[in-house]
């Protein structure tokens, strides 16, 4: 499905399989429900899988500095991986590439 988010996690980490675009709605399931596992689970890392994502707006970059903030301030970390060319740039352009860490993507189970 277009805008489903998947999320898998293991152990600590969990991994947030992003839908191919990140708008103002997709934005809120994005906060809701990583905020539902950071709430009821021990989650020392979090990371946003873009593999399927060609847009992201503004709102999607909040979510993202949303996560990193509150991810901060527990001493955990926020990284990306399957970042494409035009998310890239977009994270670029809002001066947050430098604090998320690119990590090689995991292969899924599924």
């Amino acid at each position: 499905m277009k805008g489903s988010i998947r999320y898998d996690k293991e152990n600590t980490t969990l991994y947030v399989r992003l839908p191919e675009d990140i708008d103002h709605y997709i934005s809120e399931d994005i906060k809701a429900g990583t905020d539902a596992y950071l709430e009821k689970s021990c989650i020392r890392c979090i990371v946003f899988d873009f593999s399927r994502t060609v847009f992201m707006d503004s709102s999607g970059v909040g979510a993202l500095m949303g996560r990193y903030k509150r991810m901060k301030e527990k001493g955990g970390c926020v990284m990306i991986c399957g970042v494409g060319d035009r998310i890239r740039r977009i994270l670029r352009i809002a001066a947050i590439d430098t604090l998320l860490p690119e990590i090689e993507k995991k292969e899924s189970k599924s």
